[in-house]
């Protein structure tokens, strides 16, 4: 039933209430009782971890989404691993910290045995184990982000001015990444691929049409063909380039909480499905389960149909169970 009304909404088909589906990375290995540098590294844990935490709080999905790192260690980037955090990637010794390097960088294979195969056997499993039930949600880092990732935030957005061609070598190279790694994960039975790509907030809406929305299309067409649905993340306030990504073709655009929500909806069209927008710290954790219902009324009236309950980005680590439970809730009241 929870896969089925995301697949209708997606399909455009007439849904009996809103699909729940907020990102859960940190609560969901608490809510399981697994260390989250066991969770990050261990498929067997990350889908126990996810399919517990759908069925106890009445999400419509699980995820393969975990930290941002998975592609960046793959392709030989030094990563930080920790007991009970995510994994953080090395920025002081960034992969391409020399701009040089990137001539000799070669796409890594998505079953190679690294973190992207771990991924891609999470997927696995949560289809064998969970998807009639629940729609199965793989993860790729979008262009910008995993560019940062391996060049470094820093020297990246002064890349933009000093170094264009740099720059676009390097988003190809990342986007025929993450076509592989998505195409793994369809193969292993996503129904769906969020595209991380939290780094292109911080541009402006030129530079995004310029260098960013080419490979983000070409990502989300390289999906669309595979066979999967395309849900687009971008944490932080992408108002400006909601123009732009309007164009892209995604199934799913994630909407934060700094963006007007009724704004992005004239932006973008009634068709587009939008998800999110609640504040995930101050109405999410340190709110009541009255106050998210309200926010999240608040977010359907503004966005109408075409929505899908969340919050504006991960549900933080330390919520309580009766907010989290809100928000299937509140979807079941309509």
């Amino acid at each position: 039933m929870s896969r089925q009304i995301v697949l209708d909404l997606l399909n455009r088909k007439p849904v009996s209430r809103p699909p729940v589906m907020p990102i859960t990375m940190m609560l969901a290995a608490d809510f399981a009782e697994i260390p989250y540098g066991e969770y990050a590294r261990d498929y067997k844990k990350l889908a126990e971890g996810q399919i517990r935490t759908a069925e106890f709080f009445g999400f419509d999905f699980v995820s393969g989404i975990s930290d941002p790192a998975r592609e960046a260690a793959d392709f030989g980037a030094a990563i930080h691993f920790f007991d009970n955090q995510p994994p953080a990637i090395d920025e002081n010794n960034a992969l391409l910290k020399d701009p040089a390097t990137l001539a000799t960088l070669k796409c890594p294979d998505p079953l190679g045995g690294g973190r992207m195969s771990d991924r891609v056997n999470a997927i696995a499993l949560m289809k064998e184990r969970a998807g009639n039930d629940f729609a199965v949600e793989g993860w790729v880092e979008g262009p910008c982000a995993e560019g940062a990732d391996l060049r470094g935030i820093n020297h990246l957005m002064m890349d933009f001015f000093d170094d264009e061609n740099f720059v676009r070598d390097l988003f190809t190279i990342v986007t025929d990444n993450a076509i592989a790694f998505a195409e793994a994960q369809i193969d292993a039975g996503a129904d769906i691929i969020g595209v991380g790509d939290a780094a292109a907030s911080l541009i402006n809406p030129d530079l995004f049409a310029e260098f960013v929305l080419p490979e983000e299309k070409r990502l989300c067409d390289a999906i669309h063909s595979a066979g999967a649905f395309v849900r687009l993340h971008i944490c932080g306030n992408i108002s400006g380039s909601l123009k732009h990504i309007k164009t892209a073709g995604f199934d799913i655009v994630d909407i934060d909480y700094l963006v007007d929500l009724a704004g992005a909806r004239e932006i973008t069209g009634e068709k587009q499905i939008l998800l999110g927008n609640i504040d995930p710290v101050s109405i999410v954790k340190n709110s009541t389960p009255e106050k998210i219902k309200i926010a999240l009324a608040d977010c359907r009236n503004a966005a109408g149909e075409n929505y899908i309950i969340g919050a504006g980005c991960e549900i933080p680590r330390g919520t309580a169970y009766e907010n989290v439970k809100a928000f299937r809730e509140f979807a079941d009241a309509i």
